[in-house]
This record gives structure tokens, sequence and C-alpha cells, in this order.
């Protein structure tokens, strides 16, 4: 098959620069890379299609067209769609319509069209939905976010409406997701609750039958186990190793260097909830004396220790927070911070942290869709600790990990106590994590659910809504109907309801 991936806002190169690093990108871009290289290995041409950046601050991705090492079918295509330069996903809406002109017109001067599209997120799923328009060809949509979860997250208070939804235009987002649910032939959901229960919020539900099996296919994200192994070395394992132990050295007091370590891996975003992690030493003098944190954050050497940064002003009021707590509880003596920008190099951490410091993963997010870096984590020996909130609570069965609530300190602090205090709880459930993952959370086993849902796309199942107007006209604006007043009108009644 030829397949092309629709993914305008997800840079790619082939050192892969900023993979992780932004809040743009983060897990959607590893999946989407992941998944088009296993898809190549096995025989299909994939196009991963994505916008061309022409920034000096960004100098890696302003080639039209770029490839992976040792990967001969998969190409990256980058196509022009608005400014020469970087803008956040929140301003790429109205610039849509070029990029998909330019997709277009690639496609009819090459003569090699796609068999299928697939889109993912919210802004490759409109994209889609214009192509599949333009050229007849159906694409499928994996939304890896749905912009009602992150409303339901920021918007406590009628009079926070506005605010976020001019922040994060939720009225473009919701109007393309809509979009993307009723033209796509099928939608990909990495879980049960994502299909039964976010995409059941009343913000979908004119658009989208979640009972209908026909419109549906469930396939998990899968963990590269080429770099995230129990087994394997990495060429920097020696080096971060002795990262490590020089920063315990340096910041644990010799008192406290035999205690296991907990690490935290996360973008530095409110929701990821470093600080309830934090908080959670903070209220618990058990767990104080019992483990010791590591927090992985990009960007720095030194995030808590240093005022020097290049966080921005949203990341550095979260620093000042931890900060603030760490001083007022005086948790100098148990956490440290460690930089670790590659993905080789967090693997040889969690490595490094299972096998001599009976480490721990702990991910405290309020929310996660699916939760891809606890079972990474686990493939390298870790257990884990992790929300019950979304994907986890399906992918963390079988005693693979310990469920906690992100909103109570006290029940963070116990799942930890659960892994630090008793070894033999620590080895039950990294022994249970290794086998989870290598049995349901691999990329052969989530590109092979693609493969058969782009079996069934080609042969003509699934058809598009066309009852459901796609919300960008000609002319790149969306239309009035698409706005804050028709989002607010569609938010209150469900809630109302």
């Amino acid at each position: 098959m030829h397949i092309s991936f629709l993914n305008p806002q997800g840079n790619f190169d082939p050192l892969d620069s900023h993979l992780t690093r932004h809040p743009d990108f983060g897990g959607q871009l590893v999946y989407v890379k992941e998944l088009a290289i296993q898809l190549g290995r096995l025989g299909h041409q994939v196009d991963l299609c994505t916008r061309r950046i022409v920034d000096t601050e960004w100098p890696e991705f302003s080639s039209p067209e770029d490839a992976y090492p040792y990967e001969p079918n998969v190409r990256i295509l980058r196509f022009d769609c608005g400014p020469p330069e970087f803008i956040a996903k929140e301003n790429l809406w109205s610039h849509l319509p070029e990029w998909v002109d330019c997709i277009v017109e690639h496609y009819q001067k090459s003569g090699n069209p796609p068999d299928v599209f697939t889109a993912h997120y919210a802004d490759g799923g409109l994209a889609g939905a214009m192509l599949q328009q333009r050229l007849g060809i159906p694409f499928t949509q994996t939304c890896h976010s749905l912009g009602a979860m992150k409303m339901e997250r920021l918007i406590e208070e009628p009079d926070q409406f506005d605010l976020f939804v001019n922040r994060y235009r939720f009225d473009h987002r919701i109007a393309a997701e809509r979009c993307a649910l009723a033209h796509s032939s099928v939608i990909l959901a990495s879980s049960g609750i994502e299909r039964f229960e976010q995409l059941a919020h009343h913000l979908y539900e004119d658009v989208l039958d979640v009972q209908d099996d026909s419109k549906f296919a469930s396939v998990s994200p899968g963990v590269n186990l080429e770099v995230f192994s129990h087994d394997s070395v990495s060429p920097s394992e020696a080096e971060v190793a002795t990262m490590i132990e020089e920063k315990i050295n340096r910041d644990i007091p010799l008192a406290r260097r035999h205690l296991p370590m907990v690490m935290c891996s996360s973008r530095l975003v409110p929701k990821k909830n470093i600080i309830g992690l934090v908080r959670s030493w903070a209220e618990s003098e058990t767990l104080m004396a019992s483990a010791n944190l590591t927090i992985s954050i990009s960007g720095t050497e030194e995030p808590l220790r240093s005022l020097e940064s290049y966080f921005t002003e949203q990341e550095n009021i979260l620093l000042d927070e931890i900060r603030e707590l760490v001083n007022e509880r005086n948790l100098w003596p148990c956490i440290m911070t460690v930089r670790l920008e590659k993905q080789t190099d967090l693997a040889a951490a969690y490595r490094h942290l299972a096998k001599y410091h009976q480490g721990v993963f702990a991910l405290t997010a309020f929310h996660e869709p699916f939760g891809l870096s606890p079972l990474e984590a686990m493939a390298c020996g870790m257990p884990v600790v992790v929300t019950q909130n979304g994907g986890p609570s399906e992918s963390l069965k079988d005693n693979a990990g310990v469920l906690i609530d992100p909103y109570d300190y006290d029940d963070i602090a116990s799942g930890i106590l659960k892994l630090v205090q008793r070894h033999d709880s620590w080895e039950e459930h990294r022994d249970a994590g290794l086998k989870r993952v290598a049995d349901q959370y691999t990329w052969p086993k989530t590109a092979e659910g693609y493969i058969e849902v782009f079996e069934r796309v080609i042969r003509g199942h699934g058809a598009p809504d066309p009852t459901i107007p796609c919300p960008i006209t000609d002319d790149g604006i969306l239309e009035t109907t698409f706005s804050p007043n028709w989002l607010n009108s569609l938010w209150t009644r469900g809630l109302n309801d």
C-alpha cells in the first residue's frame, strides 16, 4: 500500500530534533514516527506529510523532503502552511487550505497518489476531510487527544470560557474534530475509555455514534523495544549512569543514597501535575523517609537550583511553584534533577535506576489519553505508579502498575510506598510490567492493527457523513457558524443536560 500520514504540526527529521521538547509535539510525534517506520519495514510506501518551516531557530525543517537513515520506504514531505517561520499549532487553522493545496499539487504532479490517508490530531483530521473532498481518497482518524477533555480540565467556572477558548482556539479545534470524526472512514481508538467515554462527550454526540462498531477500530500504541528494553544497552549507557551517580553524590546526602529513587519524566505543563508529585513528598513524612525523587525536564541542567533557563513564562511559573514548595518543606535533601534530551538517554536512565536504585517511574498527570511513557519505563524493567484517569486504567491491567488518584496526595504517596517499602512488591510489578508490554504493546502489533484497518477502508468500508460541513471555506477562513458563540451554546447545552 501507499499510505500518507497527515501531521501539519508534527515536525519530523532524521535526528528527531525537538521530538518531545515542545508542547506542540510530544508523544504524538513518537507515535507517528514509530508507526510509519514499522509500516515501511513491512514493505509499504509511507509518506509523512508535515509543515515546512524556514526559520533560523528551527533549521532542521526547511527542506521540502527528508528521510530516515536505513528506512527506504519512508519519506518526510514538508509543505508550506502559512508564514515561513514556526508558529504554534493554535494559529495553524486558517492556513490549512494552503497546506492541502500543496499536498494535492504534489500528488497530482507525481502521478502516485496514496491509497489512503491516515490523519492524526484535529488539524490532521480536518486536512483529511478536505483532501477526501478534493481527491476522493478516504482517510482514517487518530485523535491522540480531544479538545473536549482539555476544556473539561481547564474551564471550571463559566467566566473562564472565553479566556481559554481564545487562548487555545477551542472553537476551531472542536469544529475540526467534529468534521474529522464525521468524515473519516474509521476512527482508531487507543482504548475503550477513549471510545466509550471521551468520544461520547456531548460536544461530539450529534456527529458520532460510539456504539457503531463499523466506525471504530481498537489499536493501541507500541513501545520501541530497540530503545526501551530491559536487556539492551545504548551507546550512552555508561555516560548516563555516570551523570546520574554524580548528581546523586552531589545533591543527595550520604545517609539517603541507599533509598529507592522515584523518577518523573514529562513536559513542564500543568496537566502533567509534577507539583502534585512533589507535594506528595511534602505531605508524607513516611514517603520522605522512604524514597528520593528525580525529575527529568528538558531545557537546562538545573531547572530547580538555577534561575537561568530557556523556559516559557508558563513553565517558569510552574518551576517557581515547585521551588517554593521545596523550600517551604525543605525537600532539597531528597530531590534532584537530570537532563535527558534523547530517548536513548531516557531508556538508559530507566535501566540504571531500576538496576541499582530500586527505581520507580511516576506519572501523576490529571489525565492521560493513553500513556505511552509508563509502558516505556516498564519495558526497561522499572515498575510504575500512574494516574488512574484515562488510558492507563486499561493498559496497566494484570498488576502491571499501581494506579493512583492524581488529585489525592495521600493516594500518590501510598502508591509509591507500595513499591519502595517492599522489594518483593517491586519485583512483582516489574515482572508483570515486562510481560504486559511484550504481550500487548509493541509497534509491530500496532502496525498490524493499522494495516487491517487500511485494507478495510481501501475496499470501501466506511462512508463519510455528508451532513457535517467542513468548517473551512475556499478562502481559508473558518465559517462564522464555528465561533466562540457557537461553541458556548453547544458546551452550555450539554452541561445543562
